[in-house]
């Protein structure tokens, strides 16, 4: 009796215990990130922005199904982070769908994909020594309301191979979510104001671009035009923009004009400016015989830039490291396209971790000019430079496509690497401090407050290519069918110029993911087979072994 008492107050306390465990883990909810790289933590940033949401997000993932194991990966990470998400705001859930589940087309799936900008990723795959193709859809859909965002899972990287692409985009996918809820859930309060009247490139080339940042910013069309006849009212116009873009100028900008510019910068305006000290294109090749003259371009900004702390050289720089210009060869119905290296076409390298060019695919340039940082107070980050094997060459130059013909002198490219995009922030000092002003104004500033300035020596940067009269994304090459990442870097440049959430920071994480060598595994493939199948029979049996022993001695001795 006492030991039946006793073991119901053990099994009493037991439960009492339990229930008061339940009681303390319902009320002091956490959860313990115990990775290295803490790749399932999520930024500040991004807690800000999934607490917005008080309503359903119900994000669609296209990631199910029969794949490689590096997409498996993918899958993987994409749905632990998205739990992260859910567990931070129950309003967040996902499903995972297989597009080709029914047994539709693949082919005519991925046109239904393309159509809606969600370009599938034909992969090859390697099994058993065979080589197959296969169509994966590495897209999700974030959903609110009345509102969708399609959200790219995959990124594009030249060269790479598969399992790099899936390591570079696991890297950014807390960005990849985090920026779509941020275009879902925050509405729009800045403003931007695109620069006309200078003779900056025409909308069709700049569509792709304003397409990507009118998702988050509202964008106008604003000229200096009236600053001739009333510079005051045009200053206290463009101040109601939180930044401007110049995008090629080719005309010289007056006096008065810069004045207003560097009063706008004076009270706190963000400006981006993509400009050319080199007049050239390389639709003159094609025009003009195979060959042309790349010139100089005075825009009257030197001393605008100079006063800041940069100069733009007038000088074209070569790289070996660059992008290919495709060329017919052959004629009637034997023309073909083929691409030949072209060294005033620069691939850049990013020599920072800055968070606008970190984990960024190349940026392809044309025809830029090298840049040089001047010591002033105003801090200078280089984004984008050149490789270490580059070339400068001084302007008036000649240019022509006998070129491709010849192979390059390695003794040429010894410049090393050369600055193409230099963002600068801090407080600057006016150009016009200790003189004469070109026009009366009422509360010059020679000091400006805290802002930020990005200068890209090239404007061809943000200028997408056409087809049939239509824009095409930037940073797509129609005629070799590459993709650079010139419109992820100047969505990035505009985000953190303008940045007031710390979106842009969530790049800088670092995610470090482990990969099998598929050569190693294929070379030992037989003798990992075996082992996976003869070590647990041995362990089966060196255990059953043992247990006989055991009862044998056991009983044995009980006799």
């Amino acid at each position: 009796m006492r030991l039946q008492k006793s073991h119901f107050w053990q099994v009493f306390i037991l439960l009492i215990a339990l229930i008061v465990v339940n009681i303390i883990a319902y009320s002091f909810y956490a959860r313990f990130d115990l990775t290295a790289d803490n790749r399932y933590t999520l930024s500040p940033a991004s807690e800000n922005i999934i607490a917005l949401a008080d309503a359903p997000v119900i994000v669609d993932v296209f990631l199910e199904g029969e794949f490689p194991p590096e997409f498996r990966k993918l899958q993987t990470e994409t749905r632990q982070l998205l739990e992260e998400f859910s567990a931070e705001n129950p309003q967040l859930s996902f499903r995972f769908t297989n597009p080709l589940e029914e047994g539709g087309n693949a082919n005519e799936i991925a046109t239904q994909f393309y159509e809606m900008g969600m370009t599938p990723a034909r992969i090859n795959v390697v099994e058993n020594g065979r080589t197959s193709e296969a169509i994966v859809f590495p897209w999700a859909m974030a959903n609110y309301g009345n509102r969708s965002v399609a959200i790219p899972l995959l990124k594009n990287q030249l060269g790479a191979t598969t399992e790099d692409r899936v390591a570079a985009s696991v890297q950014q996918l807390e960005y990849a979510f985090a920026d779509a809820f941020s275009k879902l859930l925050q509405p729009k309060r800045k403003k931007i104001a695109v620069m006309r009247g200078n003779g900056e490139l025409e909308d069709r080339y700049i569509a792709d671009f304003i397409r990507s940042i009118q998702e988050y910013y509202f964008i106008a069309p604003f000229t200096l035009d009236s600053v001739a006849e009333n510079p005051q009212q045009t200053l206290a116009q463009l101040k109601e923009y939180d930044l401007l873009i110049e995008a090629k100028p080719t005309e010289p900008y007056t006096e008065a004009e810069k004045l207003v510019l560097d009063q706008y910068l004076m009270n706190g305006g963000k400006q981006l400016w993509l400009i050319e000290h080199a007049a050239m294109e390389t639709d003159s090749l094609f025009s003009s015989a195979g060959s042309a003259f790349a010139l100089p371009r005075d825009l009257n900004l030197a001393d605008y830039f100079f006063k800041y702390g940069i100069r733009i050289n007038p000088a074209l720089v070569k790289d070996l490291y660059s992008a290919p210009i495709v060329l017919a060869t052959g004629g009637g119905n034997n023309t073909e396209f083929n691409p030949f290296p072209w060294f005033y076409f620069p691939l850049s390298s990013s020599p920072s971790k800055h968070p606008v060019v970190n984990n960024l695919e190349a940026v392809k340039f044309e025809y830029a000019s090298p840049m040089d940082t001047l010591d002033n107070a105003v801090k200078k980050s280089v984004l984008l430079a050149t490789s270490p094997r580059s070339a400068i060459e001084g302007l008036p130059r000649e240019i022509s496509l006998e070129q491709i013909t010849s192979k390059p002198d390695p003794a040429e490219f010894t410049a090393g690497e050369q600055p193409l995009a230099v963002l600068l922030e801090g407080e600057f000092s006016s150009v016009y401090e200790n003189r004469i002003l070109p026009f009366e104004l009422r509360d010059f500033r020679s000091k400006s407050e805290p802002t930020r300035m990005l200068v890209v020596s090239d404007g061809d940067v943000v200028k997408n290519q056409l087809q049939r009269g239509e824009p095409l994304e930037l940073g797509f090459d129609r005629f070799t069918g590459t993709t650079y990442g010139n419109r992820e870097f100047m969505l990035n440049a505009v985000n953190y110029l303008l940045d007031d959430t710390g979106l842009i920071n969530i790049r800088s994480k670092e995610v470090r993911i482990a990969f099998l060598d598929l050569e190693k595994v294929e070379e030992n493939r037989g003798f990992w087979q075996v082992m996976n199948i003869l070590i647990p029979l041995l362990l089966l049996a060196g255990f059953a072994g043992g247990f006989n022993a055991f009862r044998k001695r056991k009983y044995t001795s009980n006799q």
